[in-house]
């Protein structure tokens, strides 16, 4: 289970206070995969990286009794001057997991070579974004964490063989995706909220959400 109990967070923007939530509560229950709509500039990825401790609330409490990801794409946590294998190993070391297994399974979908051994500071954006989300496939979660969709990169090699066991991953866990774009949501989610002027509206259907976004776009 995930929690948010009168959750309160916003920024001043050098102009105004821009509001993100104001008094929110929704709780996610293992198994019940939630896809939450909001416009561009409304706060998705803070909303995100709240759920997972990235970010923390103004006011209110988020709790959780469960393993939450990190958002996919999330850089933090990877060390720029150390290699691939070397991260891998730590970020493992990090969640009580085999080194050995993550190391090599990274290896494996990253499929980026003698680049593996070398510094992640020198590789490419693609070959970074692909190496992140080996990470994210190698440790397992309760619930996944998902901002604006899967994350591609230009090898359709890489993207089959990471949508293939990201899939694999979701039969058994369960998925929040935050996105402006209803097409998203459907990949994943069954119910969905909408996230607007600070306030999450909760809907029992997909369909029923989708109505109320056209009609308050």
């Amino acid at each position: 289970m995930l929690e948010f109990d009168n959750v309160s967070k916003s920024f001043w923007t050098g102009q105004r206070r821009k509001v993100i939530l104001d008094q929110a509560s929704f709780r996610v229950e293992l198994g019940h995969s939630l896809g939450i709509l909001a416009p561009n500039g409304t706060g998705k990825t803070t909303l995100i990286n709240m759920m997972c401790g990235l970010e923390k609330p103004d006011e209110g409490q988020i709790r959780s009794n469960c393993r939450v990801s990190f958002p996919l794409g999330f850089m933090g946590g990877v060390v720029g001057k150390l290699s691939a294998h070397e991260n891998s190993r730590h970020i493992a070391r990090i969640y009580g997991l085999d080194p050995d297994y993550v190391s090599a399974f990274a290896r494996w979908l990253t499929d980026i070579s003698e680049y593996f051994d070398m510094p992640v500071g020198t590789y490419s954006a693609g070959m970074r974004a692909r190496f992140v989300f080996s990470l994210l496939l190698a440790l397992e979660f309760d619930i996944y964490l998902i901002d604006e969709g899967m994350p591609q990169t230009t090898d359709a090699e890489f993207n089959r063989k990471a949508g293939s066991v990201l899939f694999d991953r979701l039969r058994n866990a369960t998925v929040i995706v935050v996105s402006h774009q209803p097409a998203t949501i459907e990949k994943f989610c069954r119910s969905a909220a909408i996230m607007r002027d600070g306030k999450l509206y909760m809907f029992e259907s997909l369909d029923e959400a989708k109505q109320y976004y056209d009609y308050t776009a």
